[in-house]
Parts: structure tokens; C-alpha cells; sequence
């Protein structure tokens, strides 16, 4: 029998989507300042909780805002020293208790208890609303017929599945594209709000950035949400 895994499933073959939490980014020249005056480039930064260089792909930015808050950069586009942090609950969880952040940015540093939560809920609206710009930009197709019929296309990137759906139905789709990544780390009503419909089961995109974006980040928000 197929196992389907939760979160975030990698593509099983050759697809025309990379895994999102691995290979995002490759080849990108992204210019960041590690506090020397020099600047770095390349698709890896530094964890400060690993202490290795991982893809940013599979890691989420901070930086130290007004009054030494610290602020989750989710987008990775706020001005000043980035702190990057796996993705990841337990994760941040022990940075927070550690003071990590503190360390890592040579100061004080005041950090919000509940900041796994914080981070969670902001990835989660960046996914939603790439979804919604991904409907907008024709690359969404949604309900059981419409994705058939893209999925026969063969141009099918990547399905999201609802988590309160069948995981009968769930498999039977995912045996349909297997090279794809699938996601079912939202609820229908949730993909429902995001491309404006009451509730959504099962959703297929086409390949594109925005198609790209949204595996990384669902496998940032499956990595730091709270578990069912």
C-alpha cells in the first residue's frame, strides 16, 4: 500500500519542482552581511543553532528590530544582520530558552516567548496568499475534476491536499503524479479562504516561481506550526 506522508512529501522521481526544503535557491546569487563588513553570496546561510551552512530554503530569517526586538523576516527582505534559524519548532524553541538569539547577535536581544507560534502563523499567511497569487496567475486548478484533468496534462507541479480530507482520496491522487510534491499541511476551509471558495480538498499547480515558493514555504510552516 502507498504511504502518503504529512507536511511536505518530496517528489519520488525526476519533476519539474525541486524539493522545497532541500533545493530551493540553487543557483541564486542572494547577498546577506555576516557582521564582518564583507558580504557572502550563494543559496546557504549559517544556523545559529546548528552552527552549519543549510540551504535557506529550510530556514527562517531574524533580524534585531527597535528597542533590540527581535523580528521573525519571513519574507527575508527586512535591512540589517540576518540571523537564520532552521525551520523548525523544537528548534526555535530552544533558541528562545537558550538565549541564542542574544548570543548570536552579540547584544541584547528581548524575544517573544511564544515565537514558534509567531513564525508559524506568518508563514502560514505567506503560503495562503502565494496560493491566492498563484490562482490569480492561472497556475491553480481546484476541486477533484479540474485537477484530473491538469494532472492528464503531465505539466502538474505539485498538489495540495487538504489535511481534513480523505487520505483515501489523498493517495489516489498522489498515485496519479507521483514525481510531484505534495502538501497537506492546510485545511480545506483554509485553501478555500485562499482562492476564494467555501473549502478546497484537493489543489494542483502548474510549474512556475510562484509554484516553487509556496513548496519551500509550506515546508517551513510544516516544520514550525504546532501539532494536531
Amino acid at each position: 500500500m502507498m504511504q502518503v506522508q504529512t507536511t511536505v512529501t518530496a517528489p519520488r522521481g525526476p519533476g519539474p519542482v525541486c524539493d522545497g526544503q532541500r533545493n530551493a535557491g540553487q543557483g541564486a546569487e542572494i547577498a546577506i552581511s555576516d557582521g564582518s563588513g564583507l558580504e557572502e553570496t550563494g543559496p546557504n546561510r549559517r544556523c545559529i543553532m546548528r552552527g552549519e551552512s543549510l540551504p535557506v530554503a529550510g530556514l527562517v530569517r531574524y533580524v534585531v528590530g527597535p528597542g533590540n526586538a527581535l523580528v521573525p523576516d519571513v519574507d527575508s527582505r527586512l535591512p540589517g544582520r540576518g540571523l537564520w534559524l532552521s525551520a523548525e519548532r523544537a528548534m526555535i524553541e530552544a533558541a528562545v530558552s537558550k538565549r541564542t538569539f542574544a548570543r548570536a547577535a552579540r547584544g541584547e536581544v528581548s524575544v517573544a516567548a511564544d515565537l514558534a507560534d509567531v513564525v508559524a502563523e506568518l508563514l502560514r499567511r505567506r503560503c495562503l496568499n502565494h496560493l491566492g497569487l498563484a490562482r490569480r496567475a492561472g497556475l491553480v486548478a481546484a476541486g477533484a475534476e479540474k485537477v484530473r484533468a491538469q494532472i492528464a496534462t503531465g505539466r502538474t507541479a505539485a498538489l495540495f491536499e487538504a489535511a481534513d480530507g480523505s487520505l483515501q482520496e489523498r493517495r489516489k491522487f498522489v498515485a496519479l503524479v507521483p514525481h510531484a510534491p505534495m502538501v497537506d499541511v492546510f485545511t480545506g476551509a483554509e485553501l478555500g479562504a485562499a482562492l476564494g471558495r467555501e473549502a478546497v480538498v484537493h489543489v494542483a499547480l502548474l510549474p512556475g516561481r510562484l509554484t516553487t515558493m509556496l513548496i519551500e514555504d509550506a515546508g517551513r510552516y510544516g516544520g514550525v506550526r504546532r501539532s494536531a
